[in-house]
């Protein structure tokens, strides 16, 4: 198949476009690079020695994005595209539902106006809202969500269904998942945070290069093993192959198709950081802060339909998703800048 990836120079966006070329499929690569680097896009095609179309298009901008449809026979559309940064969307909520929105009904759009007919969305976990029940399944409904960036994902799902009703033979299928970490084995191609990052592996990373002095673990008093917040991370590779696979037993079948990817179990702050402080062959150093506000104790997946449906379960443990993501960062201590 010939698949359209939008935000394929992003961090999941960039594997995955690794995992469908080896996987025999030809690719079309859309992003604005807002948030991410057209070394990006070289390292994929050196990773696979294949070349294929890349636009430096904003989906936002419609009547450029049609150029892609009518250069290129699109059979399916995997969907990256869109901001993601929890905080930001408090404090630039509109800004979010212009961006994620606006650039899904172009899409969406263009789709229809193309005939193709086949989606997939990368949802988020942060769907099942703050009050639902450990471990999260797809069957509990959406709950309230905690941020701007969370009720775009949920508006897209709802799109998205709206979409199946309306169009017979159409095709969502809508992957929610957790913490994607790691990086590729090669080294080429990880997650490259614009200025301090956000997520604890590339802070742990940046802790482990000396960039940054040491770690902050926020809390250590919740109800959890060892008294820090536990979250279900897995392998951006492991993701990148589910999306693959639910593209493969999924875009021909009409209808919403509903997943979690996610490892099933939840890791520890302190778990992660005894992982990477053993990739690195020494104790990286943390410092216990107050709580953040809105965080919880826990949550995992249940990935056992995406088992039993699509015959796809995670295969790399914490010890592996530390080793690749300090590999990367060895590598490219700078992320995809200039040395």
């Amino acid at each position: 198949m010939k698949i359209l990836v939008t935000g394929g120079a992003g961090f999941i966006g960039s594997h995955t476009c690794v995992e469908l070329l080896e996987a025999g499929h030809d690719i079309v690569v859309v992003d604005n690079l807002v948030n991410s680097s057209r070394k990006a896009i070289e390292a994929v095609q050196g990773i696979t020695g294949r070349k294929f179309p890349f636009y430096e298009y904003d989906l936002l901008d419609k009547a450029a994005c049609k150029e892609i449809f009518e250069q290129n026979t699109i059979d399916a559309v995997i969907h990256f595209a869109g901001l993601k940064a929890v905080g930001e969307s408090v404090e630039k909520p509109l800004l979010y539902y212009r961006n994620n929105l606006g650039s899904t009904l172009n899409l969406l759009e263009l789709m229809r106006d193309y005939s193709v007919n086949s989606i997939v969305f990368s949802s988020s976990a942060t769907v099942y809202g703050a009050e639902a029940s450990i471990p999260y399944v797809e069957s509990m409904p959406r709950g309230k969500a905690t941020s701007p960036y969370g009720a775009s994902k949920q508006m897209i799902e709802q799109m998205l269904e709206d979409q199946v009703v309306a169009e017979a033979g159409f095709s969502a299928v809508l992957l929610r998942y957790f913490n994607p970490i790691g990086a590729h084995e090669s080294g080429e191609i990880g997650e490259d945070p614009n200025g301090i990052p956000n997520n604890l592996l590339p802070y742990v990373a940046q802790v482990a290069s000396g960039k940054l002095e040491q770690i902050g673990v926020f809390g250590n008093d919740y109800p959890t093993r060892d008294g820090t917040g536990v979250r279900d991370y897995i392998h951006v590779t492991d993701l990148a192959r589910g999306h693959v696979v639910a593209l493969e037993k999924k875009a021909a079948q009409p209808g919403v198709h509903l997943y979690n990817l996610g490892a099933g179990r939840g890791y520890s702050v302190l778990e992660v950081v005894d992982a990477f402080s053993t990739a690195v062959g020494r104790k990286l150093p943390y410092k216990i802060m107050p709580r953040r506000a809105g965080d919880l104790p826990e949550y995992y997946a249940d990935p056992v339909k995406a088992k039993n449906e699509l015959g796809w379960q995670s295969e790399y443990d914490i010890g592996r998703m530390c080793a690749d993501t300090w590999r990367w960062q060895q590598k490219h201590p700078n992320g995809f800048e200039e040395e």
